[in-house]
């Protein structure tokens, strides 16, 4: 076979070739048979079908927590904070010493204390709330805290708590009268008949005077209005 046939037999089957494409690219795409079609996603069935959550038996169920029994010391502890008032927070951040020796600036502490008295004085057993007290001497509540724990710790006075308005805070009432000078009128040693031969340290001495110490004792038990 010459080159010239080998050449025509190979552009014959390159021309059957493209005859042969030709007819599967004409050929429409295969419709997909009923069989192949996707099949619908399953029904789930009733029995397949998520159950409702199960209900929680009594058993189950979460039991409410119960408040924990409070001890006495606990019981103690809690009542003591409800009851706190300035005074107890003081108490608790000062010294004695500081208790003891509180001054107000630019103020006669003795003669304030003897105004306290006076005025405690008028009101007797039935003493007077903190706050009234130094309201009417123009004190801060501050103040007027720390020198109600002086006035007790000198016992010039009582401190008695008690619930007013809903809130916690002291009465004061006074425990010491002091005795006003007008009461020395009544000293026996102005009528003494025997003033002459008293002494410190003689037979006849103040120390040993029953006339002055009975005279002292009925004094103190005289009404404080009686008094003025």
């Amino acid at each position: 076979m010459t080159k010239l046939d080998e050449a025509k037999k190979i552009k014959a089957e390159i021309e059957e070739l493209k005859k042969k494409t030709k007819i599967l690219e004409a050929k429409p795409a295969k419709k997909v048979t009923k069989k192949a079609a996707a099949k619908p996603a399953k029904k789930v069935t009733k029995k397949a079908a998520a159950k409702p959550a199960k209900k929680v038996t009594k058993k189950e169920e979460v039991k409410p927590v119960k408040p924990k029994k409070l001890t006495k010391k606990e019981l103690e502890e809690e009542k003591r904070i409800a009851e706190r008032t300035v005074e107890d927070e003081l108490e608790e951040q000062l010294t004695e010493e500081e208790i003891e020796n509180f001054q107000i600036e630019k103020v006669d502490m003795e003669r304030l204390t003897n105004k306290i008295c006076d005025i405690l004085a008028e009101k007797e057993s039935d003493g007077m709330l903190q706050s009234e007290l130094w309201k009417k001497l123009k004190l801060s509540s501050r103040d007027g805290s720390r020198l109600s724990l002086k006035l007790e710790r000198m016992g010039t006075i009582n401190r008695e708590k008690l619930l007013e308005n809903d809130r916690w805070t002291y009465k004061l009432i006074l425990k010491k009268t002091p005795i006003s000078t007008q009461s020395i009128e009544n000293s026996p040693c102005l009528v003494c008949t025997v003033e002459q031969k008293c002494s410190l340290d003689g037979e006849i001495s103040p120390k040993t005077c029953q006339l002055i110490e009975d005279w002292v004792i009925a004094e103190y038990k005289k009404p404080s209005k009686a008094k003025k």
